[in-house]
């Protein structure tokens, strides 16, 4: 079993958690103060620490670096005192991997300490990622042919059997609740309910009771009593999307939850307890609302135990045939429509578009050219693509479309013309104010074949 040292200054607590944890079947080691916290260290072979902040001597936070220093990866949980929970959160900066305020109950102290070393093997494993890509990684709905998605699904295979909570991060449009449900249905929850809600869609009045449910009479119009959605995903996963978009006052709500697993219903004084496992997302950079203050500290390190970024579409352009593929056969079928395949062209269009709504627009695309196409095969003519200039109101930086190349630019403004001219390459000549032949050498220059056609 795991090896637990306890540096802790008060006797009685010391021997308490000696007590427990021996119970629980860990190995303890324990100290009354840093120096001779370290002394064990340095001697004895430990999985994890546990320490106070207020230690004589050399105080938590000085033991803390001092451990961070020795064995960066060593996870250590901090014990403080209610009210001092600002140094908490400077102890999450050192490198702590989690905290616990006192009072806690046993019961909390135990549930921290198997997350955070189920998180300290599933990081041990990561260290070995890039080596595990070898292997093939698939979920179902999910399409990883480039190596950044194999890197998201094998993150996911090794975070699924835990308990931890996850930051899925990446633009609007990149699959993050793909990637959220994949999680949950490779977790020990997946017979439990998935429930999903994406905060930004909810008004914020509205917000704290889709979270948390309201008894009967707590606003003008309840009726009755609802549960909220913690509620529902009780021994399942509750998916927040939009978690940057979270007010305040529901953060607060938000890290009791995570911390003692309960909260009170909008207008209720019971109890409610819970065994949900959070999964959130979000688009906005959550370190820039740190440094702005509309995003608290403690939240946020309590969310990011396990951050897993999701690349934009224009970086894996490798996933872009197969997901042409499937919602050409999802939207093509659906429709009773006898399309059968893309043409290559129609394939090259999409690889080089730069995609800035990312999956969610190529789906959109797709189902347009379904709906569009004449024939059994999707042609050049059948994609329609945004192709305006997308300007940047806050840089006059970007003059190109972000993600663009001029070259790039170029060839989509020819197969934009191509798609105009129904394929005619003389009339797409004159659309661009080109002549005949610099049109064909720019078609060399993209791979798009010149079979020869009449004037027009």
């Amino acid at each position: 079993m795991p090896a637990i040292l306890i540096v802790e200054d008060e006797a009685k607590m010391r021997r308490l958690l000696e007590l427990n944890l021996g119970e629980e079947g860990f190995t303890t080691l324990s100290a009354g103060d840093a120096e001779s916290g370290l002394k064990l260290l340095r001697e004895n072979s430990v999985d994890l620490v546990v320490t106070d902040l207020k230690l004589p001597g050399m105080n938590g936070l000085e033991f803390l670096q001092a451990v961070k220093h020795q064995n960066a990866a060593l996870p250590v949980i901090v014990m403080t005192a209610f009210g001092t929970v600002e140094t908490a959160v400077e102890a999450m900066k050192a490198g702590a991997s989690d905290y616990v305020l006192k009072p806690f109950s046993l019961a909390e102290m135990r549930m921290v300490i198997h997350k955070e070393l189920d998180v300290h093997k599933l990081r041990e494993e990561n260290r070995s990622l890039r080596e595990a890509l070898g292997k093939r990684y698939a979920h179902p709905n999910v399409v990883a042919r480039s190596p950044k998605m194999q890197e998201v699904l094998a993150t996911v295979e090794r975070v699924a059997p835990t308990n931890s909570t996850v930051l899925l991060g990446g633009e609007s449009g990149v699959g993050k609740d793909l990637i959220a449900r994949a999680i949950h249905e490779k977790s020990r929850r997946a017979r439990g309910p998935f429930i999903k809600i994406n905060s930004s869609a909810i008004p914020e009045s509205l917000l704290e009771s889709e979270l948390f449910g309201y008894e009967k009479g707590a606003f003008t119009g309840a009726n009755a009593s609802k549960p909220g959605k913690f509620e529902l995903a009780d021994k399942g996963t509750l998916f927040l999307d939009e978690i940057g978009d979270v007010p305040p006052a529901i953060q607060v709500k938000l890290l009791r939850v995570l911390q003692e697993r309960e909260f009170e219903r909008l207008g209720g004084t019971r109890t409610v307890k819970v065994d949900v496992r959070l999964i959130a997302a979000t688009n906005r950079d959550l370190r820039a609302a740190l440094e702005e203050g509309t995003f608290r500290e403690d939240l946020y390190y309590r969310l990011n135990v396990v951050p897993i970024d999701i690349a934009p579409l224009r970086e894996r352009k490798e996933d872009i045939p197969d997901l042409a593929s499937l919602f050409m056969e999802r939207f093509c079928g659906g429709a009773g429509k006898p399309v059968k395949g893309i043409a290559p062209e129609a394939v090259r269009i999409l690889v080089n578009y730069h995609w800035p709504g990312n999956v969610r627009e190529l789906q959109n695309i797709i189902e347009r050219a379904c709906a569009l196409a004449k024939g059994d095969v999707i042609e050049p003519a059948d994609i329609h693509l945004d192709t305006r200039p997308v300007r940047d109101e806050t840089s006059e930086n970007h003059f190109l479309p972000e993600g663009m190349t001029l070259e790039r630019w170029e060839d989509e403004m020819i197969q934009e013309a191509l798609r105009r001219a129904s394929g005619n390459k003389s009339q797409a000549a004159r659309l661009l104010g080109l002549s005949r032949n610099a049109l064909r050498y720019r078609l060399s220059k993209i791979g798009i074949a010149d079979e020869g056609e009449k004037e027009a």
